[in-house]
């Protein structure tokens, strides 16, 4: 019989007693049982995340349809387009697309949404679990989550409710370097050489002055 004032941890939301049993036969239960002792998985938003949140400008959203069938799409923007509203809130501009709509479609039927983050250059990813509210004619809101100067429309703001949210372990993720911070350090390399070459010349001259000059007195 179960324990009407027990909570069950977090972690829940995704180790389902599939996955508990799934975990058992495969001998990896007691690490995680004791994980959920500890309440489980992340449920506010720490200063961690935030600042996480800050530096990530690509982000995969996942939602299924009331029938289970899953879609994910990948959702990006300038970093720190993903934003906390507030200790238990994210929230992002839904910016104009192909106008598929599958997304809202989806979630009109199964607010449940998923969010997946990936820093290549650092080997880091976070899982965030929640429910996604699309968000009409908010003019205030949309306002404070449209990138500054970004050249895009947005028809909506996306509003998740974070139910749960956990780090992934750095191993297997490729290391990658972003495009514009990868060219901002070969045009300091490049630059930097320019500089040696032409104190390497200006030092050449002077040394082939002296020479010239002959042997002092």
């Amino acid at each position: 019989m179960s324990d009407p004032n027990h909570t069950p941890p977090s972690s829940d939301i995704a180790f389902t007693p599939a996955v508990k049993a799934a975990q058992d036969a495969r001998g990896s239960r007691a690490l995680y049982a004791r994980m959920e002792a500890r309440g489980g998985f992340r449920t506010r938003i720490t200063a961690d995340l935030a600042h996480f949140l800050g530096e990530i400008d690509t982000a995969y959203l996942a939602t299924a349809n009331a029938a289970g069938q899953p879609y994910a799409q990948h959702r990006g923007g300038p970093k720190g387009f993903i934003q906390v509203l507030d200790a238990q809130t994210l929230g992002f501009a839904d910016f104009s697309g192909n106008r598929q709509y599958v997304t809202l479609g989806n979630i009109a039927e199964n607010p449940k949404a998923f969010l997946f983050l990936m820093d290549y250059a650092f080997g880091r990813r976070i899982k965030i679990w929640g429910e996604l509210t699309a968000v009409e004619g908010d003019a205030g809101l949309l306002a404070r989550l449209m990138p500054p100067g970004y050249a895009a429309s947005a028809e909506r703001a996306l509003v998740m409710r974070v139910h749960a949210w956990d780090v992934n372990c750095s191993r297997h993720i490729p290391r990658k370097v972003d495009a514009a911070q990868a060219a901002a350090a070969i045009a300091a390399r490049e630059a930097r050489i320019v500089g040696l070459e032409a104190e390497v010349a200006r030092l050449a001259a002077l040394v082939a002055a002296n020479a010239a000059s002959g042997p002092g007195l």
